[in-house]
């Protein structure tokens, strides 16, 4: 079994994936969504990469400008978290794919600031299929299960939270050596108020959301076949055509640029953002009841998801927050008007925007 090659620096990331190339279908957006929608699970087909135009690239390039210093902060207050929890045995494991370029952030930043060189896995955990067994079994050969952090990029409204809480019930369940492993995740962006490990709490671009596998290491969304089994690793494909606009490195770096000038007060929290009483998950029921979308799974909140949405999937409209700071969102217009896609204001209190999947039967 051959890991998937990257192009990150192998110092930064391990990353457990199996390389399926040619063993899995790669599929437009509107026959992936079609599919999907009728039953067939999404981690069983790859989608043609989106080829950004020559003007989105250049709103990629300004949020990189604009945004790196935030992506930083946000970094350093979550990796502060980290420290004090876990301390130098702290074991990151990120949750492919969104979830590496920051583990490998963290990473340096850990190292740049508190001196420890710590361990960075990433693996892959799938709606409906769960984590995969087969590298966390590897991972628990070399580390003690509580010194494991798991991270990810961003939550939207929390649904791989409850992934996450499940495969490692099962995990503490099937083997002693995981009986201490805590599925509390970190992320940086976290607007839905369902994690305690966070960077910040508001719904801000980190600028590896506007792109796929040509900021993420040049690795596909993982994949887990029906062929697959749990003594497996769960497999994802190298998009060696996209060497030449490869822009994983630049992230990395450009962000690792700020570390020296990082404020631990750069995001100051509104009430909505800590009223422990109102979460993301209200939010997307009320926009569900709004406009009659009864599977909330079609709701997707947050800068990153909506992103994601319009990048890899059918939308039927994107809400927007009428005071959102524009820097977060140029991206996502830019989309909306290459695809055709409505905007809409709504009166958010946690997020800055919304995408809602089209249902099959309007395809």
């Amino acid at each position: 079994m051959e890991l998937v090659k990257t192009s990150y620096n192998k110092d930064d990331v391990i990353i457990l994936l199996q390389d399926v190339r040619g063993r899995v279908p790669v599929l437009d957006t509107l026959e992936r969504e079609k599919l999907n929608q009728k039953g067939v699970h999404y981690s069983e087909m790859l989608p043609l990469e989106y080829v950004p135009t020559e003007k989105y690239m250049e709103i990629y390039e300004n949020s990189l400008k604009t945004l790196s210093y935030e992506t930083a902060c946000a970094v350093a207050t979550l990796s502060k978290k980290i420290i004090e929890k876990h301390g130098k045995e702290t074991v990151i494991v990120s949750l492919a794919r969104a979830g590496t370029p920051i583990g490998i952030l963290v990473k340096r930043y850990i190292k740049y600031k508190y001196g420890y060189d710590v361990k960075h896995y990433s693996i892959s955990i799938i709606r409906g299929k769960g984590i995969d067994v087969k590298a966390m079994n590897m991972i628990i050969e070399n580390h003690k299960a509580e010194d494991i952090q798991f991270l990810d990029g961003w939550v939207g409204k929390g649904a791989i939270n409850k992934v996450l809480e499940e495969a490692c019930e099962n995990l503490r369940k099937s083997d002693i050596r995981f009986n201490r492993l805590s599925s509390n995740l970190a992320v940086l962006s976290d607007p839905a108020s369902v994690t305690n490990m966070y960077g910040t709490r508001q719904d801000f671009l980190i600028p590896s959301a506007c792109l796929n596998a040509t900021v993420s290491g040049l690795v596909s969304r993982t994949v887990k076949l029906t062929t697959m089994t749990d003594d497996e690793l769960h497999g994802a494909v190298y998009y060696e055509e996209h060497e030449n606009v490869d822009k994983s490195m630049e992230f990395i770096e450009t962000v690792e640029s700020y570390f020296n000038s990082v404020e631990s007060n750069y995001f100051n929290p509104t009430k909505a953002e800590v009223d422990p009483t109102f979460k993301g998950i209200d939010e997307v029921i009320e926009i569900g009841k709004k406009y009659g979308v009864n599977d909330i799974n079609k709701i997707k909140p947050g800068v990153g998801e909506t992103t994601r949405v319009l990048l890899r999937r059918v939308p039927y409209k994107v809400l927007v927050r009428k005071d959102a700071d524009h820097k977060y969102l140029e991206h996502i217009l830019r989309l909306c008007e290459e695809k055709n896609i409505p905007v809409e204001e709504y009166p958010f209190r946690k997020y800055n925007v919304c995408g809602i999947i089209k249902d099959v039967a309007d395809l």
